[in-house]
């Protein structure tokens, strides 16, 4: 019952979850009964595409699906955060990219001694992250830490389930296409990649990137680091000791982890050039959204179709007031709704829904 409540939250309103909701005890006992006996198979999967910030795929499980993912979820995750490190910021509760944001902020003022002295970054990004994840790794580490057999062969049954054996493809063709052949799960070994959309996936990332998190903490000694997913940041005085790091995590990752640094996106830079994470960007002595983001949401704002504008621009306050200096661009945004009719508030931290003439709901 637990597992359901939390799994309702924010999605209520689905389709799925009303049908859940209908018929609520009979669907808990007969997923009770299932789960009980072993006979649990996970169903039928919607596989859709995303096209911003860059087109992916996301396989949403089935309502009773997510519910036992929450079940899983609920009664191991406790044992697993109580080891992850303090730098490890995503998908863990009160760890989202405003503590990711404030905490790598610390870490360069403490590096710098309050911007005072020089330092560098590496910023590492790993490619093509949840479709070359090897799903034998990420059980061989539950393994450590989940000793009861039911709990283990239950997280195997959710790890292991390969949605591409039955699901629903929600959309056109056309649009599946956009998505680059290397990164679409259906393009992949059995054994490799998790489905993108799923409580359980987050989960398993991080439980696997938990090795890299103390890998670099404990034998490389990397006193200022910080990972969001699967884009990691280290901080030293020298560019020489980050160059030698780079190297030791570029041949230790394949070989214990499976994965791959993706050298594209490898920057090596002083710190007082600007530090770009989590949508920000951290410069001496403030914090401002990263100007493509910025840019994306005055350009949606002006365009966007007027029955979405309200929902869409307070997401857009809320995302650019996580800056430390943001009233500026707060301020450009506000004006763009004004140009559409709305009202925005005093501290410019949000708008309210538009009533058009001949309107009264």
């Amino acid at each position: 019952m637990q597992a359901y409540l939390d799994c309702r939250q924010t999605k209520r309103n689905k389709p799925s979850a009303v049908a859940f909701e209908q018929d609520l005890e009979r669907n808990l006992c007969q997923l009770r009964d299932e789960l009980q006996d072993g006979s649990y198979r996970p169903g039928r999967s919607i596989c859709f595409v995303i096209t911003r910030p860059k087109p992916r795929e996301v396989w949403a499980a089935e309502f009773r699906d997510r519910v036992v993912h929450h079940l899983l979820y609920n009664h191991i995750a406790p044992r697993f955060y109580a080891s992850f490190i303090a730098d490890s910021c995503a998908c863990i509760p009160g760890r989202g990219t405003m503590y990711g944001a404030k905490r790598l902020e610390a870490k360069i003022r403490s590096v710098t001694q309050n911007w005072s002295r020089p330092a560098h970054y590496l910023k590492l990004d790993l490619v093509n992250f949840f479709v070359s994840i090897d799903k034998r790794i990420v059980f061989k580490q539950l393994a450590r830490r989940i000793t009861e057999p039911w709990w283990l062969d239950l997280a195997g049954t959710i790890l292991f389930h390969d949605p591409r054996q039955n699901f629903e493809l929600r959309g056109s063709q056309a649009e599946l296409d956009l998505v680059p052949a290397h990164k679409r799960l259906t393009n992949q070994p059995a054994h490799l990649g998790l489905p993108i959309g799923n409580l359980s996936s987050q989960f398993f990332a991080n439980v696997l990137l938990d090795d890299l998190d103390q890998h670099c903490k404990h034998q490389l000694r990397a006193r200022h680091y910080i990972r969001y997913v699967d884009d990691f940041i280290l901080l030293h005085e020298s560019a020489q000791w980050l160059n030698a790091a780079h190297v030791d995590i570029e041949a230790w990752l394949p070989a214990n982890l499976g994965v791959k640094l993706n050298p594209s996106k490898t920057i090596l830079q002083p710190v007082d050039r600007g530090v770009d994470f989590v949508g920000q960007v951290i410069k001496p002595w403030y914090r401002t959204t990263r100007r493509r983001t910025f840019n994306e949401a005055l350009s949606r704002s002006a365009s966007i179709d007027a029955s979405e504008l309200f929902e869409a621009a307070n997401s857009y306050f809320g995302l650019l007031r996580q800056a430390s200096h943001s009233h500026t661009d707060r301020a450009h945004l506000a004006n763009v709704l004004r140009k559409r009719g709305h009202c925005i508030n005093g501290n410019l931290t949000k708008t309210y829904r538009h009533i058009y003439p001949g309107d009264h709901s």
